[in-house]
């Protein structure tokens, strides 16, 4: 039993040299370039963002493609969606995707977004300086379509209903997004691909957007960090249960943990929308000025957010549907990344992990809820009764123990039958196996408490199961 979860991170297919960078920004520019230049605004300010073990890699290498494939799988990530640039007929780093397509590696899953925004200068501070423009026609619609075919028939190509995934990040700058989403779905159904899972990248919204299928699309995923959703910005550090420090006024500064909050938070709307999440966001390696810093994020806050945007989706979706997005894999200009750093290591992959495992364990409790044969209310109020008891044994529980106990305590969840034993008994010895493999304090405090969690759960089935057996 499986939740069926899929986590897709976004992934930025830079790191490469491309003839028009070194016009428009330098001879041999590539991200890594404003990356290393990067340097702190304010005290406490965590600039530059470098990899570990100085890994600056060039996504033409295959052996740096297959590394970090075999990374995302070791910790959880299903796959890919790499960001396709095309601009009438014109695709720039089409490279590292062009040559996965072709060579079959990395066997790893992935999907696309079609980046459909102008290139400019907003770097710089010159955003109306236009590097290269998107013009949209009906031809233009048909042939970025058809030019996605080869990727489509490609088997590691993710698939929601058996129907190709691809997401569009600005559908408000389309012409006539009803009558794209038309010629593409036509043009897709001619070529035997069939139909399209359609999904439009929800953030840009400084006005009402209309629903998904009001213009022809099947869902919305939610881009994080949400601009709408991050809050008030801050002048001082001590805003953000950070010490007395006055932030330079050329910078947006926003507390990670408000964004979280006011996200999680927001009503719901009435179509899919698939949740998003982001581990930490500072693009000051590519403004650097006017840029844009959410200070106050952690591995554990980040863990807490993951976790809660399983348990939506378990609750609100099923089979391939189940799909949560990262932002991102290696967005290391904006300070966005999963990607292994200097200061952090691998903690954000080792709470990523955790919380899909979570996960995984709150959809088959679920699941077993649905089993006839077993006295829920009995065993519901057993764990009613653990789960405060083990709060209380924490002086500070931490937002990823908090998390679980969400997880645990909800109303619709329960244990089926008796042959839950061997189930959960093999979660707890898993839980023991995976925490004998992993390294670093973080670990230890993200999963000693859910390991108290597991077992205080399997306590009270233990009490319950017994307690059923005296009424025969």
């Amino acid at each position: 039993m499986t939740s069926n979860i899929r986590s897709i991170a976004f992934y930025l297919p830079q790191y490469h040299r491309i003839p028009e960078n070194d016009k428009w920004w330098g001879e041999g520019f590539t991200e890594w370039t404003n990356v290393r230049a990067a340097r702190p605004r304010f005290s406490g300010h965590y600039q530059p963002h470098s990899p570990l073990e100085a890994n600056y890699y060039d996504l033409t290498d295959p052996a740096a493609r297959e590394a970090q494939a075999e990374l995302a799988r070791q910790y959880g990530v299903y796959g890919f969606c790499y960001y396709h640039y095309w601009f009438n007929g014109k695709r720039l780093l089409e490279r590292p995707f062009d040559e996965v397509l072709r060579s079959g590696h990395p066997d790893f899953p992935f999907c696309l977004c079609w980046a459909n925004e102008n290139w400019t200068r907003r770097w710089d501070g010159f955003e109306h300086d236009v590097l290269i423009a998107q013009k949209y026609s009906e031809q233009d619609c048909l042939r970025f379509i058809e030019a996605l075919f080869p990727a489509f028939r490609d088997p590691r190509y993710i698939r929601v209903k058996g129907k190709p995934l691809l997401l569009i990040y600005r559908t408000g700058l389309l012409p006539d997004p009803k009558a794209a989403t038309e010629i593409w779905r036509d043009a897709a159904y001619r070529a035997g691909i069939g139909d399209l899972y359609l999904v439009r990248v929800e953030n840009f919204i400084d006005r009402p957007e209309p629903e998904p299928a009001e213009i022809g699309f099947d869902a919305a995923v939610e881009f994080a960090p949400y601009w709408i959703s991050r809050g008030q910005p801050i002048r001082n550090l001590r805003e953000a249960d950070g010490p007395d420090v006055l932030l330079p006024d050329d910078l947006s500064v926003y507390d990670y943990e408000t964004c979280m909050n006011n996200m999680m938070a927001k009503p719901l709307p009435p179509y899919k929308l698939f949740r998003g999440v982001f581990p930490c966001w500072d693009n000051t390696a590519r403004r650097k000025t006017r840029s844009t810093v959410f200070v106050n994020s952690s591995p554990v806050k980040y863990a807490y957010w993951l976790s809660q945007a399983l348990r939506h989706t378990i609750e609100r979706y099923e089979g391939d549907e189940r799909l949560v997005f990262i932002n991102a894999w290696n967005e290391w200009g904006e300070g966005c990344h999963l990607e292994p750093d200097e200061k952090y290591g691998l903690q954000y992959l080792e709470a990523t992990k955790l919380a899909l495992q979570q996960g995984e364990l709150y959809a088959e409790l679920r699941s077993l809820a649905k089993k006839p044969g077993f006295d829920y209310e009995e065993w519901y109020k057993d764990l009613q009764a653990a789960m405060p008891d083990l709060l209380g044994q924490v002086e500070q529980p931490t937002l990823h123990l908090r998390a679980f106990a969400n997880f645990v305590q909800s109303v619709n969840m329960g244990i089926g039958d008796l042959q839950a034993e061997g189930s959960i008994y093999d979660q707890v010895r898993k839980r023991d196996e995976l925490i004998a493999q992993l390294q670093g304090s973080l670990t230890w405090k993200l999963t000693a408490p859910a390991r108290k969690v597991i077992e205080k759960l399997y306590l009270a089935y233990l009490k319950v199961k017994d307690r059923s057996l005296e009424k025969r």
